[in-house]
């Protein structure tokens, strides 16, 4: 965070800047919502474990000739949209690398995490308290796509 000097007289105490919120000027990009979209080796696969393991339901199904392409998943407010890979790019390239999807949530996270481990799932990380007030946990995709579930603990 960068921070400020004071010009007051004989002090070297420093002051935070401005919280972002409170800079933010009158043409900056303002949004509502994000719908990530994740390109899939396997869409049936994946459909499978985002619905049958994570929770997600099927919001809508888009197919191309009668075969399904893609899905778009919700879970409270959050959609989730997952599409077949066309494979234009290589069958041999890395999905997940280097991205993770933070989720948030209302819910007992130590109960949904044994949710889905009932149903299949594999955690990575076992529900943790962080020291930043949160308390998650997490699992990787079948694609390798990396999630975390957590909740504010400061409510």
């Amino acid at each position: 965070m960068a921070v400020k000097k004071t010009a007051k007289k004989g002090s070297s105490k420093t002051a935070k800047a401005a919280p972002a919120k409170n800079r933010a000027k009158a043409d900056s990009l303002t949004m509502s919502e994000v719908s990530p979209a994740l390109t899939v080796n396997d869409l049936t696969r994946s459909l499978a474990w985002y619905r049958d393991v994570l929770g997600f339901e099927t919001d809508e199904r888009w197919e191309q000739d009668g075969k399904l392409m893609g899905v778009s998943l919700k879970a409270g407010g959050v959609t989730l949209m997952i599409a077949q890979d066309d494979w234009k790019k290589g069958r041999d390239r890395k999905k997940g690398e280097g991205f993770r999807l933070y989720c948030a949530t209302k819910q007992n996270v130590d109960a949904l995490a044994k949710k889905i481990e009932a149903r299949g799932g594999r955690l990575d990380q076992k529900p943790t308290d962080q020291p930043w007030g949160t308390r998650d946990f997490a699992l990787t995709d079948p694609d390798g796509f990396k999630i975390t579930i957590g909740a504010d603990q400061k409510r």
